[in-house]
């Protein structure tokens, strides 16, 4: 269980990861966007920012149910 457990907790330390740099990124198109005033790279940044935060949300509210999944006693 402790096994299954560490494993959970990477998994989830990873998607956040991801989803964070995502944010990262999309933040720097979005930023760069305003100054050449390009509609089409800021609507790229945006999508960005958003899906970062999305993946972020699934990594702090449904990786951990993972560990509900298969009750090992």
């Amino acid at each position: 269980m402790a096994f299954f457990t560490s494993a959970i907790n990477i998994l989830q330390t990873l998607v956040i990861a991801v989803g964070g740099g995502l944010g990262v990124f999309g933040l720097i198109n979005l930023l760069e966007s305003y100054g050449s005033d390009n509609a089409s790279s800021r609507s790229q940044g945006i999508k960005q920012l958003m899906a970062g935060g999305g993946i972020i949300l699934i990594g702090t509210q449904l990786v951990p149910q993972l560990l509900t999944l298969f009750p090992i006693k």
